[in-house]
């Protein structure tokens, strides 16, 4: 299979990946033949991406961290919790939400032993949703994503979970703020951004009052926007002074935000997105998190479409993590943009290519 922009997709293309609603459940299969109604529908549920059928990439299969099952249960689980915060006030109310934390562990003990199970393979998030299921889908790739760097880190189980509840329920404040505030495509009044950043504190008084979640996991909501120079909110904390845990989540949520589709942008190739975490390391993430994290991401991840610099158009087939930005490319177009005569293979990490690069992806 391959990954193409939808604007490169053509009716009678043959989805090799399913596309999920807002809780998880499939929105269109794999093997679904696409109708220029179904392409149209899609461009306006705010998929920019999808994974098509090729007869020269049947064989290229992009592996997830985590089992298609983990992550419908966990999304499933964000999705409950949320949408009953959002839509029944009288809960928000309530000092403790029964089986809350309960029910949380069980998701993420779920992720952390998929995790430990592929901690070999580089994170490529090869999910796709509609646009409005962003929040909840976001919630479980910032788990997975801060998860990959508890591992890496060393961290024992009670740290794990905690950081994994953190995660998964960083952003569950936003369930507080009046949702046409989320997606507003025009710049928010003074007042109206306030409330939006308001949030991070919501979200840790709504933990922070659960039985059963720690408090430094409710920590991971009021402070992931804190920035390592001060420069975030609500307290414009400093470097160690922040929290580990909110730290990586910070960094998690900065990535999933960057590679998602959002209703004011199209999404940021992999590339861009770890291009510009890394400069901006130091003064809005910790570096040496950053490093962490940036060793076990994958830059050009499996099925990606790329343009060398060559002029050779492929598809990424394996991802070296020895060197994260210099993949095996199965080339299929000509510069002159022909077919080739027959696909063959480059490992740009062989020195016979080492002067080639990827200059961007499709």
């Amino acid at each position: 299979m391959r990954k193409l922009h939808i604007s490169s997709v053509k009716p009678g293309d043959v989805i090799a990946k399913s596309v999920f609603l807002e809780n998880g459940n499939v929105l269109l299969g794999m093997g679904v033949e696409l109708s220029s109604r179904y392409i149209d529908r899609l461009v306006q549920l705010g998929i920019d991406t999808l994974y098509i059928q090729d007869k020269h990439t049947e064989d290229i299969i992009p592996e997830d961290v985590i089992r298609d099952e983990t992550r419908k249960d966990a999304v499933d689980a964000v999705y409950k919790t949320m949408t009953t915060l959002m839509d029944q006030p009288q809960v928000k109310r309530r000092t403790s939400l029964p089986d809350f934390g309960s029910t949380f562990q069980k998701v993420f003990r779920e992720i952390i032993t998929d995790l430990s199970r592929r901690r070999d393979v580089l994170v490529n998030l090869s999910n796709l949703h509609v646009l409005d299921g962003y929040f909840f889908h976001h919630a479980v790739n910032v788990a997975v994503l801060a998860g990959v760097v508890g591992l890496a880190k060393g961290y024992n189980q009670q740290q794990l979970m905690e950081l994994g509840i953190g995660a998964l329920l960083f952003d569950i404040g936003m369930t507080q703020v009046p949702k046409e505030l989320w997606n507003r495509k025009t710049e928010l009044s003074e007042e109206e951004r306030k409330r939006v950043q308001y949030h991070t504190e919501d979200g840790f008084n709504i933990l922070r009052s659960q039985h059963n979640i720690s408090v430094v996991s409710a920590h991971c909501a009021l402070q992931h926007h804190e920035r390592y120079d001060g420069s975030g909110y609500p307290r414009q904390l400093t470097d160690k002074n922040i929290h580990e845990y909110a730290r990586i989540v910070a960094i998690a949520d900065v990535y999933d935000a960057l590679v998602s589709p959002r209703p004011f942008r199209s999404s940021y190739s992999p590339s861009d997105a770890t291009e510009y975490l890394f400069a901006t390391g130091n003064s809005f993430f910790d570096l040496d998190l950053l490093k962490v994290f940036l060793q076990h991401v994958a830059i050009y991840p499996v099925a990606s479409t790329v343009q060398l610099s060559t002029g050779h158009v492929g598809v990424v087939s394996n991802v070296n993590s020895l060197a994260v930005n210099r993949p095996t490319v199965r080339i299929l177009q000509e510069p002159d943009g022909s077919a080739v005569a027959s696909p063959y293979e480059i490992n740009l990490y062989e020195k016979e290519w080492m002067s080639i690069t990827i200059v961007k992806t499709l």
